[in-house]
């Protein structure tokens, strides 16, 4: 049976064009191979134009491999440099405040003071005199500031002495602490240390051959004390001592025969045995403003020799 004659139309060809053309797109002139069917034969002919004038024959096919550019992007791309910080200027350093020298003042003449924020100074012109002065003065940071007085003071019947005996009339000079109770007759003043009221039986001993050598010793009323010397009724010295405070000399140890009862008291008028004392308002004042915590010390002595101390 005889094949009818079948043909292929342009609209085919075209579209069978475009998509070898797509495939083999290419550097080089490309044959297109015929199509045949049955028996009429129509040959489509793509060519690509390339830089070369040469033509490969149609009966040859070469296929070749060309590197294609890569893709950029229409927007051109900028390198961004990381910002830029201002420059930073250093603060201006400042310097140190000056620290102001502590005044040339007694308390600051001192060689020591130790632990001490509060101080006593008793000073003479000389060492053989029976008035004195007394200040009292507070330490604030590394300086001493006074803060009460100078009041008018006593001290022993033969002034100051470096060797203070028992019953040698002296105030002993040095730098002392304060005891840690305050006497009196009378009612308590107000005071920041354990206050002892005196009764009948309270006594100090003053009697060098003692084992309670200069202690205070409470004894029953009307008792005979086991010492003797010039041991002190402290109940019956109203005058002198409506309230006292212990000068914390000769202790630890108390060496026998170098003083004893030597107190910050009320002036009765006249010199003393060997105490310090002052009039009762003053005393009152000084007696409330001392503070344990403070570790007061008490200094005393002629003018020349309070830097020693």
């Amino acid at each position: 049976m005889a094949h009818p004659t079948r043909t292929v139309s342009a609209s085919a060809v075209a579209l069978v064009a475009v998509a070898l053309l797509a495939a083999c797109a290419s550097s080089t002139h490309t044959a297109v191979p015929s199509i045949t069917t049955g028996a009429t034969t129509t040959v489509a002919a793509a060519t690509t134009r390339t830089s070369s004038p040469a033509r490969t024959p149609a009966s040859t096919v070469l296929p070749t491999t060309t590197a294609r550019p890569a893709t950029t992007s229409s927007v051109a791309r900028v390198a961004l440099s990381p910002p830029t910080s201002p420059p930073v200027t250093a603060a201006p350093v400042a310097a140190p405040a000056a620290v102001a020298p502590c005044p040339a003042d007694l308390a600051g003449r001192l060689a020591s003071t130790g632990t001490a924020t509060q101080l006593i100074v008793v000073e003479a012109p000389t060492a053989r005199t029976q008035s004195a002065t007394l200040t009292l003065w507070q330490r604030l940071g590394t300086c001493w500031s006074p803060v009460a007085g100078p009041w008018p003071a006593r001290i022993g019947v033969n002034g100051f002495s470096d060797h203070h005996v028992e019953g040698d009339l002296t105030t002993p000079t040095g730098a002392y602490g304060i005891g840690p109770v305050i006497y009196g007759n009378a009612p308590d003043p107000g005071v920041h240390y354990a206050y002892h009221r005196l009764t009948c039986g309270d006594w100090w001993d003053e009697d060098p051959s003692s084992a309670a050598y200069n202690t205070f010793q409470e004894l029953p009323c009307g008792a005979t004390p086991p010492f003797g010397g010039g041991s002190e009724r402290l109940w019956q010295e109203t005058v002198a001592y409506p309230s006292f405070a212990v000068v914390d000399y000769n202790t630890h140890p108390t060496v026998a025969g170098a003083g004893s009862a030597i107190f910050i008291h009320a002036d009765t008028g006249g010199a003393t045995a060997g105490c310090v004392s002052v009039p009762l308002g003053d005393l009152d004042t000084l007696l409330r403003w001392l503070r344990p915590a403070a570790s007061p010390l008490i200094v005393m002595g002629p003018d020349a020799e309070l830097p020693r101390f």
